[in-house]
């Protein structure tokens, strides 16, 4: 299986049997779709869904219920091929096994409505990968690479550590990271060496680079 991060929480999953992108939103460059064979989406902000990238494509779409129903509105030639996907549901998209986890967003201020939001492990080759989208949701299950969000209205840096531990992979790659500047995704980087445990890595990539 091959990882290539992209810009913010988007990441590229190559495995057996194609390419699968996940959320290409308005903080990542088309490129990242180039070559794709399927699209997941997490949920319905922008940072993680950019219909004028979908457009550029005619690449299958797996997202939940809200997402379809967003670009039903602003994309309707998009939403023709998106197929709902939900919580606890296991398909194969472009070769890839895929579990649909979780369902709600992280409470970004208890005054706001909570969005939806499913995170997706993969599997391809021996080798599984868990995005969560904007959620602390654990994947019920080990993983090999934690996409694990850094920075956010939502997150801090304790609970960004706790979730790494708790999830417990081998290897973390920060994602979700465009709202810290080079010297914030530093000291995320020191603290995670600081208090991760024997046995758990995390890394920082560019977009563009390979886990």
């Amino acid at each position: 299986m091959r990882i290539t991060k992209f810009g913010h929480a988007c990441v590229r999953i190559e495995g057996d049997g194609g390419v699968v992108v996940i959320d290409p939103g308005v903080f990542t460059d088309a490129a990242a779709l180039a070559g794709a064979d399927a699209v997941l989406i997490t949920h319905e902000h922008a940072d993680h869904v950019h219909p004028d990238h979908l457009r550029g494509t005619d690449v299958p779409v797996w997202t939940i219920a809200a997402v379809e129903r967003l670009l039903r509105d602003q994309a309707p030639e998009v939403a023709e091929r998106v197929t709902v996907v939900r919580p606890g549901d296991r398909l194969e998209v472009a070769g890839t096994a895929v579990e649909v986890v979780g369902d709600k967003h992280a409470v970004i201020h208890p005054d706001y409505d909570r969005f939806d939001n499913s995170g997706y492990v993969l599997e391809s080759g021996g080798t599984s990968v868990y995005h969560p989208g904007d959620a602390l949701t654990p994947p019920g299950r080990a993983v090999d690479v934690l996409l694990a969000p850094v920075s956010a209205p939502w997150l801090k840096v304790a609970e960004a550590v706790d979730f790494v531990r708790e999830v417990a992979a081998p290897r973390s790659l920060g994602i979700h990271d465009r709202v810290y500047s080079d010297i914030g995704l530093d000291m995320v980087a020191t603290h995670m060496g600081n208090l991760l445990p024997a046995g758990q890595s995390f890394e920082r990539r560019e977009p563009g680079q390979d886990l």
